[in-house]
């Protein structure tokens, strides 16, 4: 047998089984579920905000939830509206969380 002829028969079935062991591993290691239910989901309880001129999302943190960490706000704020980056425009309206 030729040198090209042994690498594809043992070359070959070492791939696939290099694959189908990556892909159980991908299966085992995979992210847990964030509720089994609709019943254990819980709804954030929101305002909607339309941005004033000068203002911005540590402003707004502070006016809505003042006893709560700012920072902790204005990341509930970016993560319910998909905001790129912590920056908003005037006239703006943004969910805020209310909890």
């Amino acid at each position: 047998m030729t040198r090209r002829g042994r690498i594809v028969l043992i070359g070959v079935p070492v791939v696939l089984l290099a694959v189908f062991l990556l892909s159980l591993s991908g299966l085992f290691n995979s992210p847990a579920k964030a509720s089994d239910s609709a019943a254990d989901l819980a709804v954030t309880p929101t305002v909607t905000v339309t941005v004033q001129a000068g203002q911005s999302l540590w402003t707004i943190a502070g006016a809505v939830a003042s006893d709560r960490d700012a920072r902790d706000v204005v990341a509930d704020i970016v993560q319910l509206n998909n905001l790129p980056a912590a920056t908003v425009l005037p006239g703006q309206q943004l969910f805020v969380p209310t909890h």
